[in-house]
């Protein structure tokens, strides 16, 4: 049973710094893709940040240059180090983590969920 358990959120003002991290209860490296998604009431969740498994990263435009995903291989963690917050990046962030098994066909996506993390930026 894969769970994934984020820690970090909080309440900073606009322009500070916050670090989000997200414990997997197995290897990272077992996943395909990891990262971070948010969502604000009234909106669907969106694409934060992600890695893949080779190291390539995507970022959502709105946070390009501000914020940075990384994994800690040694303590299974996914980390979202979050820079010049602003008020728009108010929301509940959500770790996830994807395993694709290729051995079935079709092919079977695997998609683990933590449980959120309050981030509220202040002005």
């Amino acid at each position: 049973q894969v769970q994934l358990v984020e820690s970090g959120g909080g309440l900073v003002q606009t322009g500070g710094s916050l670090r989000l991290s997200c414990a997997a209860s197995v290897s990272v490296f077992s996943f395909d893709t990891v990262g971070w998604y948010r969502r604000t009431p009234g909106k669907q969740r969106e694409l934060v940040a992600t890695m893949t498994s080779g190291g390539s990263t995507n970022y959502a435009d709105s946070v390009k240059g501000r914020f940075t995903v990384s994994t800690d291989n040694a303590k299974n963690t996914v980390d979202l180090q979050m820079t010049s917050l602003k008020a728009e990046d108010t929301a509940v962030y959500y770790c996830n983590a994807v395993r694709v098994d290729r051995s079935r066909r079709p092919i079977i996506n695997y998609d683990y969920w933590g449980q959120g993390t309050q981030v509220t930026v202040s002005s």
